[in-house]
């Protein structure tokens, strides 16, 4: 059961990362596919953890401008709407869990946006 419990947490918390992502996409660079930052938030998560682990002596610098470079490489507009992008996603993700959490739905955190 606990992994399912897993599972099922994991996937809530991809679902909201991705909903940051969309929305930051959708305000910066007007791309609406929802499906498509799914995969970005799932692509963002796993070379954070990856840039993380391989550079752990540059704390938080490195994995952030990794998932910087993910957000550059998968939509158009270059290095400085993909410094917006995060920005506006985690306050879209902070703002939804902050609701979720009240509500006592889910826990304070999210998979696919730094720092969340």
């Amino acid at each position: 059961m606990a992994f399912i419990d897993s599972l099922v947490v994991f996937a809530a918390s991809l679902l909201t990362g991705a909903l940051g992502i969309y929305v930051g996409v959708c305000v910066v660079v007007d791309h609406d596919d929802y499906t498509y930052a799914i995969v970005t938030a799932l692509i963002g998560a796993v070379v954070w953890v990856v840039v993380a682990y391989l550079l752990g002596w540059i704390p938080f610098l490195g994995p952030l401008l990794a998932y910087v470079a993910v957000i550059t490489a998968r939509y158009p507009g270059g290095w400085a709407n993909a410094v917006v992008i995060p920005v506006i996603a985690w306050l879209a993700s902070v703002i939804v869990l902050y609701v979720l959490a009240v509500f006592e739905v889910a826990a304070f955190e999210s998979v696919g946006v730094p720092g969340v």
